[in-house]
């Protein structure tokens, strides 16, 4: 079991790994819309914030040795299930082909105002750790 840690991604804001590795398998925490490096929160539209989840994921992914095209499964909380059209389009734009088993939670509110969070399960570029 690999705990995976990248500066390319937000640090946890709790006692959690960014990703755990295990088996060819990486099981990465759900991602918020923070810039990495500063901490930011990116509290633009649901589009913007959607993208800035999605590129910290694939972060944790490419430091854990996977990539986006190797996601198994994917959640993705979303504040407002009205918003579900709008993050569908940037998740669809960024898997492009690639379609992994989803789950869409909608939710009230996410932590420190966010419209979106979003976890995965990738294979490892090798499939072993």
């Amino acid at each position: 079991m690999r705990f995976i840690s990248t500066e390319d991604a937000p640090r946890p804001g709790g006692h959690y790994s960014q990703a755990v590795a295990h088996q060819g398998v990486v099981y990465a925490a759900g991602q918020l819309p923070f810039v990495p490096g500063t901490g930011e929160k990116c509290l633009g539209t649901v589009e913007e914030q959607t993208e800035r989840a999605l590129l910290n994921l694939e972060a944790v992914l490419k430091a854990a040795g996977s990539s986006r095209d190797r996601v198994l499964r994917v959640t993705v909380y979303v504040s407002d299930v009205s918003l579900w059209s709008r993050v569908n389009a940037v998740y669809a734009e960024f898997f492009g082909d690639h379609r992994p088993a989803r789950t869409v939670v909608p939710t009230r509110d996410l932590h420190h105002g966010f419209l979106v969070e979003i976890d995965a399960i990738a294979a490892t570029d090798s499939g072993k750790v």
